[in-house]
């Protein structure tokens, strides 16, 4: 790296790296792909245009630390040498999640407490700090978050210290509030669009909407509506001049944003309470206008010629005998496809192969995740393309 450069890494859920990778790309950022994530090394304005504009990422860290360390005498000389100024001011509140695996150095908490006394003697003031499990940061659905979190991870005797710049999770973008059964995070929902290759230049339906974060998700992708708008990021109370940065790319990204969506984007569910909870999410985001929503069921879809995308993320199954039950449903929504969308495309999130194999079509595999702990795969095909 370069003088002032940073070495950023943006977290992903397992098999999306690519996509964030493509997205990065397309920001004029070059990263490497890394298991759970993609890094790269670049300046402020890199970490800020991150932040603010990937739609598939967890979150953006920048690493500012690694050395080997197998006792707790070597962590502690080391960690006097970090750079904590650069991201905290003294006596700031901070957090950390440590994971430590097949290294000497195994007691997760014993870890953050030295690493948070060396916070104290380099700032020469006391700093509260609370030690995070994952599940605790996972699961935290708030916009801000008023402590510094710094991921640590220590790996066969390599210890990385990174400090997170983005606060809250980046798929909370704040409109999903009102939620239907089995919701889907608005970065995986953003993931699909992106991996079927949509971009807003055709018509999308999702004829099993449920809560709308697809269409919802769509509708910024067509309306180039930055997903980091109106979030408040850690990297803002940092030292330095992000804030300033900030308020340049906030005004770039609202300069390229367009007021409506150049293509339909529609959505149904037979649950009226689904439909209700779509309205009010498409409100908060802002994108009322540029979504139909309908309570009907899947019978009911409405002709259309191409080219045009189905994007849904069905029931899956997971249950016993569940998948018996959802047969005829995954058949009955590949009849209606190809009577009433034969020229379309279709993007599927899927985790049962018995079930589609109910559709019909010839399906590709695009990526591997997971949703809400269950693997799951996006399958992409053309309707009109029997087996």
């Amino acid at each position: 790296m370069t003088a002032g450069e940073l070495s950023c890494f943006a977290i992903t859920a397992p098999g999306l790296e690519p996509i964030t990778a493509a997205e990065l790309h397309g920001l004029g950022i070059t990263g490497a792909l890394e298991d759970g994530g993609v890094s790269w090394a670049g300046h402020a304005e890199s970490l800020v245009r991150a932040n603010l504009w990937l739609r598939t990422a967890s979150r953006v860290v920048v690493r500012i630390a690694e050395f080997h360390a197998r006792t707790f005498y070597e962590l502690e000389r080391h960690a006097r040498r970090i750079p904590w100024g650069r991201v905290i001011a003294p006596g700031s509140p901070v957090a950390f999640r440590v994971t430590c695996r097949k290294s000497k150095l195994y007691h997760s908490d014993a870890v953050a407490e030295r690493l948070a006394q060396s916070i104290d003697r380099t700032l020469r003031a006391a700093s509260r700090y609370s030690s995070q499990s994952q599940d605790d940061v996972e699961e935290r659905e708030q916009e801000t978050q008023a402590e510094q979190l710094f991921v640590v991870r220590v790996l066969r005797d390599v210890c990385t210290v990174s400090a997170d710049s983005s606060g809250a999770l980046l798929h909370l973008r704040g409109y999903r509030r009102a939620v239907a059964k089995a919701p889907l995070r608005e970065t995986l929902a953003a993931a699909m669009l992106l991996a079927c290759g949509w971009r807003g230049d055709m018509p999308l339906t999702d004829p099993m909407c449920g809560a709308g974060t697809i269409l919802i998700e769509a509708a910024l992708i067509a309306r180039r509506i930055a997903p980091g708008l109106h979030r408040r990021f850690a990297f803002l109370h940092w030292p330095g001049h992000y804030g300033d940065l900030w308020q340049r790319l906030v005004a770039e990204a609202e300069r390229t944003q367009i007021a409506a969506s150049p293509v339909r984007i529609a959505g149904a569910d037979r649950d009226e309470g689904a439909i209700a909870a779509a309205g009010t999410n498409a409100e908060r985001a802002g994108v009322t206008r540029d979504v139909e929503l309908a309570t009907r069921a899947i019978s009911a879809l409405e002709p259309a010629d191409g080219p045009g995308l189905i994007a849904t993320n069905p029931p899956y199954g997971v249950r016993i005998g569940e998948i018996d039950r959802l047969r005829n449903l995954y058949a009955q929504l590949g009849h209606v496809l190809r009577r009433a969308r034969p020229e379309w495309s279709i993007g599927i999130l899927s985790a049962e192969p018995r079930l589609d194999r109910q559709l019909g079509f010839e399906l590709a595999e695009r990526f591997r995740t997971r949703n809400g702990g269950i693997p799951v795969r996006l399958l992409v095909g053309n309707i009109g393309r029997i087996k």
